[in-house]
């Protein structure tokens, strides 16, 4: 999994790697200042997560936060600012500009851990186990096959719905058909991915974010189907 940590502080810089190395199985990557953070995001790095200092020449993390933003093919990719400021606001700036996370130096490493758990793709981090589901449904692991298979159908038909949509500027509809999905993903217990959908109500509907809710969802199924296929057949 790729780690981008960006600051221009090289001692900064060397111990937050360190600290990521430490905490698991990373590709990591630096970058000096924002606006080398920007090449490198720019000619094709798509990290799992960037860990970026807010205040750079060149290029602060705020600004960098902002281009990532208007850029949909990194819509997926979480962003995580640093910085030595633990005032309120401006960490209340920091997510309303849609930053996934905060840490102030110095680092520690159970926070800088913190920020890295659940991106492992085999984590379950899609939300609870397959047997939590179907306890809390009351349902067998075929029938909860049989569920995540129509919402796996439901989520593919929905690309091609709110593609057109968007495009219609029907966001009123659209902004429906995103609620369903997230009720459908809180009945299967794929809480990240509801979190996905969650956050796109109440702002202007970004179709890469509308598209990188919806991989993230279908990833999430795959992997519930998996443990459910493990289950049945333990059974």
């Amino acid at each position: 999994m790729k780690v981008l940590v960006v600051d221009d502080d090289v001692v900064s810089r060397m111990v937050l790697m360190h600290l990521v190395d430490s905490c698991g199985a990373y590709e990591i990557f630096e970058a000096e200042d924002g606006a080398d953070a920007w090449a490198q995001l720019a000619g094709g790095l798509l990290p799992a997560i960037c860990f970026c200092d807010l205040r750079m020449p060149r290029l602060s993390g705020m600004e960098l936060l902002a281009r990532v933003n208007a850029e949909p093919a990194l819509a997926g990719m979480r962003f995580v600012l640093a910085s030595a400021a633990n005032d309120h606001a401006t960490m209340a700036q920091a997510s309303g500009m849609g930053a996934g996370g905060y840490l102030v130096k110095p680092f520690e490493r159970d926070l800088v851990l913190a920020q890295l758990a659940g991106l492992a793709p085999n984590a379950m981090a899609a939300g609870e186990s397959a047997r939590a589901t179907m306890a809390r449904l009351g349902i067998d692991g075929v029938r909860l096959l049989a569920y995540l298979a129509g919402f796996g159908q439901q989520l593919e038909a929905a690309a091609l719905e709110l593609t057109a949509l968007l495009r219609a500027g029907d966001i009123e509809e659209a902004g429906k058909r995103i609620d369903r999905l997230h009720a459908g993903c809180i009945t299967l217990g794929l809480e990240n991915a509801a979190a996905r959908f969650a956050a796109l109500a109440g702002g202007a509907l970004d179709a890469g974010k509308v598209e990188a809710a919806l991989r993230v969802a279908l990833d999430a199924v795959q992997l519930k189907v998996g443990a459910a296929v493990a289950i049945e057949g333990a059974g």
